[in-house]
């Protein structure tokens, strides 16, 4: 019982401290994001599209390779 008294009296003092504790100082406004310039654009859409055509070969040429790696391995 003593310690439930004593828990709740530190609870009681604990909790007056903190309602008398200063706000926290509000966060400063983000600042607004500004729009990527139109070469930036431009720029990366063209990576995206040498990134696509280099994958579009890539898998040509695996095609290929394993095309012929069956044709060798079905004349053996």
């Amino acid at each position: 019982m003593k310690n439930t008294i004593a828990t709740l009296i530190a609870g009681l003092f604990a909790s007056a401290a903190f309602a008398q504790a200063p706000a926290p100082a509000p966060a400063p406004a983000a600042a607004p994001a500004t729009p990527p310039a139109k070469a930036d654009v431009k720029e990366a859409k063209a990576d995206a599209k040498a990134d696509v055509k280099e994958t579009k070969a890539d898998a040509k040429h695996a095609k290929k390779a394993a095309h012929k790696d069956a044709t060798v391995a079905a004349a053996k």
